[in-house]
């Protein structure tokens, strides 16, 4: 059996949407918040980022993500409190962390998403290709992932820095496909209160990265090839790091 969910829509959705209530097909008459609002997202992927962003409520009350909801409940999805469109400062501050992307990427934009007023401390680690290594000459590098599993380890990363440096932030973005001399293939950019939390947050990302983020090079150099992953000694990406 198909069950219909209708969401009703307040506070500039409508206009967004050019609809009054959104409706969503399902098999199950239960889902969580979440799972609902995945479903939302693939139905209207032109406004999965407003989604994201966005609260659902069920019965006149907020859904955690874990609650469970009917297709008979009264649902509504609601945008964050300060209005219905995504201003600039919504748009900062819940931008997508942690990136796979075949284009170029920027430095500015990667360190824009950790600054906030309460940190007194930021940087960014750049990692570009080089053209010697060891005496061999590289021509370019060309970079796969599996793109699903390195966002979800990225996001791991950010969560264990969160952790050890209570209060600090980490975005990733790594770029997948060729990558030319000189070019940027990753960046991570780090804030915190200070800055000696900075610099030991931001080294334990980028060798974190290399540990259990799945994402390959291949080495093309003038007369060959070779692809590379961990180069950090026996690889064993359920171990945490032990130099931290």
């Amino acid at each position: 059996m198909t069950y219909t969910w209708t969401i009703q829509l307040f506070a500039g959705l409508p206009e967004r949407f050019g609809v009054s209530s959104i409706k969503v097909q399902n098999d199950s008459e239960a889902v969580t918040a979440a799972e609902l609002k995945q479903l939302l997202a693939a139905a209207y992927p032109e406004h999965a980022n407003l989604i994201s962003i966005s609260f659902l409520a069920c019965n006149h009350s907020y859904a955690a993500d874990q609650s469970t909801m009917h297709a008979t409940d009264e649902l509504a999805l609601l945008p964050p409190v300060s209005g219905g469109e995504e201003p600039a400062s919504i748009t900062a501050t819940n931008q997508e962390l942690y990136v796979i992307t075949s284009d170029p990427i920027s430095e500015s934009d990667v360190i824009a998403k950790v600054i906030v007023p309460a940190h007194g401390a930021s940087l960014a680690f750049v990692g570009t290709t080089r053209e010697w290594t060891q005496g061999q000459r590289t021509v370019r590098l060309e970079y796969e992932a599996y793109a699903p599993m390195a966002v979800a380890t990225m996001k791991q990363i950010g969560d264990e820095i969160a952790q050890r440096w209570p209060g600090a932030l980490c975005a990733i973005s790594h770029r997948i496909g060729v990558v030319g001399l000189a070019e940027t293939s990753v960046i991570i950019a780090v804030s915190a209160p200070h800055r000696g939390d900075c610099y030991d947050a931001s080294r334990y990302a980028i060798e974190r990265l290399k540990q259990i983020v799945p994402i390959w090079k291949k080495e093309i150099w003038e007369d060959g090839s070779e692809w590379k992953g961990h180069q950090l000694g026996p690889w064993n990406p359920t171990e945490p790091l032990t130099d931290y």
